[in-house]
């Protein structure tokens, strides 16, 4: 293993992560969900940090960070709705924009060229928002008094950014799909 190994071995550790956070949530374990939780969110900044500081960056990497994203943040959203935190809604959004953006690449990848999964910074943004939510909903689950007012807040918020960046992805991929077309 070399140091340009380092962001990998991260996301590979954000994707083992998932178990026990799942299973602590189920089970009502919150401070150990959230500890968990933080780490693999931070640990989201941290390889991507590494990737980008010190070129790291792989094509493995960039199938296994937004996996771990994915898994992680999915997984916690379906098991949040399924024990009463989170409206059945959001996560339905949260689904529909992975799988548009999901089959969105395939078929750009398939019929026109082949696609560099450099996500916009509306995708950025749209995990941290998932991140925070999910930080603040489980923190307010006995551990800290936050605000319904605020969870209201961060809870539009990662739909806004939801919707804006599945929105995004079909705007620029189509107009590049676009001009491939009328250029070929």
């Amino acid at each position: 293993m070399t140091r340009k190994d380092i962001p990998n071995v991260i996301s590979v550790i954000r994707i083992l992560l998932v178990a026990p956070i799942v299973y602590f949530l189920l089970n009502e374990r919150y401070t150990l969900s959230l500890v968990l939780f933080v780490v693999a969110g931070l640990s989201d900044a941290l390889d991507g940090f590494l990737a980008k500081r010190y070129e790291w960056s792989s094509q493995l990497g960039s199938f296994l960070d937004p996996l771990a994203d994915k898994l992680l943040l999915v997984s916690c959203f379906f098991v949040c709705v399924f024990i009463g935190l989170v409206p059945t809604w959001l996560f339905a959004l949260i689904l529909v924009r992975d799988l548009i953006v999901a089959f969105g690449a395939l078929i750009y990848h398939f019929m026109f060229e082949e696609f560099h999964g450099d996500p916009p910074f509306s995708s950025k943004l749209n995990t941290a928002f998932q991140i925070v939510y999910l930080v603040m909903l489980i923190a307010s689950q006995g551990l800290v008094g936050i605000s319904p007012d605020w969870l209201g807040f961060a809870l539009y918020s990662v739909a806004a950014t939801t919707a804006i960046s599945g929105l995004e992805y079909i705007w620029v991929w189509s107009l590049k799909a676009w001009d491939i077309k009328t250029k070929g």
